[in-house]
């Protein structure tokens, strides 16, 4: 297939290549096809160098593939920066010197300073070269190729999180590459002389993420780092205690371009403390994306941040989309904000709390009917649903029929089924992707499985569903003794039926089912329902995915 890519126009292999990003496997079959498919792809390869380290990490072969990822980097050096690893005495092998086809550093884009230093580290213990355990001269191998890469490169990402890495011994004298850099990940502690030089080159980052650790409040030079940007759309803060959030937000709030263009604000509190300012945001009213992200160690869906008080009644016109990935301000100022801001959403992600059970009465189900009351232009919809108000579902896809995706925690596995039968009656006529949290394939009768699927199959507006199904391991167990009987149930309705319809080969197929035992009646009920869907699957009617969590869910991306 690779070959048959030298038939069409040069342009047209560029425009495949970016559409084959992610594909990795594909990637490096055309790399070997021949030396132009490779001096094609080997761009899209380099591109980022924090996939090139996430693959290496997650390959069987990850000692040797990393091995070969630093030689090249090495022998990618200038000849400067080789001279003076030599002059401090760090020797590397000749042999990995070997000249490079490309000068790879030039196709960067996407660039992290501790991937880098996690590959360096690894590469230098592999072969056991004795300054490994120094770290100043472990430093000297990450400047240097960190060097080559914002000398040489046009660097559009670039990750430098110092406080967790203690990268104090990097220096940077010029920054070329990175006078078009659009995102910067890093935390308080920068450099004050790295941030005094980039404000001097970067004037348009449209994204800045900060990460405030151990009470490091932003430095003066990083504030000015921000005040200059001229294009900054997405900001980011992330705070573990009560820390340099406060000090910054004088900063914002005094620019007026960044008053003005900034679209996207995304502020994560891992913290008990709980008079984190948030008030201060009322002032950017054309945000169109916000996320408000709690995470304390009490465990309760909702958590008293007293500045969202004076939040709930802030008007933003232009805002899309709004996410609490997981605890919740309290009921009654987020309700009056959706009062207030619900009609323009189009997206919407309330979690009440992370992924655990919890009791039923710590929630709100008020909440729930103040999205099918104010939120009619949802497109994507993700939420928790306890089995006592079930039927609000039908509120929400009969109030809101613009919905396409809807992702629901269910607070109990009994709900799968009441669910899948509310989407085939009350979904509206463009839902297209149900995902289930917290449910699993074998929790599901086949029988009203089935019966969703012919429901669904039967509608005026029949589109392909994307049927996804996610369980949380450490719920599993919290429910494991009630799972047990209620598999059971289940195994011994099914092979009543066959007794009923006197289908005595199925009967003699299921006999065999010891009805005690958790697992057997688990992978029974699996492989009924599989078929189930396979076959609707093979009629085009549905696609289905499925997979496993632990404890706390990564938080979900709309898109």
């Amino acid at each position: 297939m690779a070959r048959q890519f030298t038939t069409l126009p040069i342009d047209c292999l560029y425009e495949i290549s970016e559409y084959l990003e992610k594909d990795i496997p594909t990637i490096h079959s055309c790399l070997l096809a021949n030396h132009l498919l490779c001096e094609i792809f080997v761009r899209i390869l380099w591109r980022d160098i924090n996939n090139i380290v996430d693959n290496i990490y997650h390959t069987s072969k990850s000692s040797s593939v990393r091995l070969s990822f630093f030689n090249t980097l090495i022998a990618c050096l200038p000849n400067e920066s080789k001279e003076h690893l030599y002059k401090n005495e760090i020797f590397i092998p000749t042999t990995s010197l070997k000249s490079p086809f490309f000068n790879y550093a030039t196709f960067c884009k996407v660039l992290s300073i501790p991937g880098i230093k996690s590959i360096v580290y690894d590469s230098l213990k592999i072969l056991s070269i004795q300054y490994s355990l120094h770290v100043s001269l472990n430093y000297l191998v990450i400047n240097e190729i960190v060097k080559m890469f914002v000398n040489q490169s046009s660097l559009k990402v670039f990750t430098y999180y110092n406080q967790v890495n203690n990268f104090n011994n990097l220096s940077f004298p010029c920054f070329p590459g990175m006078r078009n850099l659009s995102k910067l990940y890093c935390d308080s502690n920068l450099p004050s002389d790295f941030c005094h030089q980039l404000s001097q080159t970067c004037h348009n980052i449209q994204s800045i993420s900060i990460l405030f650790n151990d009470n490091n409040n932003a430095s003066n030079e990083l504030k000015k780092l921000i005040f200059l940007q001229n294009n900054l759309k997405s900001l980011t803060l992330r705070v573990c205690n009560y820390t340099g959030w406060v000090n910054i937000i004088p900063t914002l709030t005094k620019h007026s371009n960044i008053m003005n263009i900034l679209t996207k604000l995304h502020l994560y509190c891992n913290s008990d403390y709980v008079d984190i300012p948030f008030s201060f945001i009322e002032l950017f009213k054309n945000l169109q994306e916000v996320i408000f992200s709690f995470f304390s160690s009490d465990f309760r869906p909702y958590i008293n941040v007293k500045d969202f008080e004076k939040l709930q009644y802030v008007n933003f016109p232009k805002l899309k989309i709004l996410k609490i990935p997981y605890q919740c301000p309290k009921p009654e100022y987020l309700m009056k904000f959706l009062e207030i801001n619900g009609k323009n959403l189009n997206k919407l992600y309330i979690s009440e709390g992370i992924s655990k059970p919890i009791l039923k009465s710590d929630l709100n189900n008020d909440l729930n009917l103040s999205i099918a009351n104010f939120c009619l232009n949802l497109n994507k919809l993700i939420i928790r649903i306890n089995d006592d108000e079930i039927d609000m579902l039908k509120s929400i896809f009969i109030s809101c029929q613009y919905l396409k995706f809807i992702k629901i925690l269910c607070e109990a596995k009994c709900m799968s089924e009441t669910i899948l039968e509310i989407v085939a009656n009350y979904s509206p006529k463009d839902f297209c992707e149900l995902t289930l949290y917290n449910s699993k394939l074998d929790f599901i009768h086949p029988k009203n499985l089935e019966s969703f699927f012919i429901s669904w199959k039967n509608r005026k507006s029949v589109k392909l569903l994307t049927l996804i199904m996610i369980s949380n391991e450490a719920i599993d167990e919290y429910y494991e003794v009630y799972n047990n009987e209620y598999y059971k149930n289940i195994v011994y309705d099914i092979i009543n039926n066959c007794k009923h319809e006197k289908n005595d080969e199925d009967y003699e197929n299921y006999e065999y089912i010891d009805y005690k035992n958790y697992e057997d009646c688990c992978d029974f009920i699996y492989h009924q329902n599989m078929e189930i869907i396979e076959k609707y699957e093979n009629l085009g009617i549905i696609r289905f995915k499925s997979k496993v969590v632990y404890i706390k869910e990564e938080e979900i991306e709309f898109e």
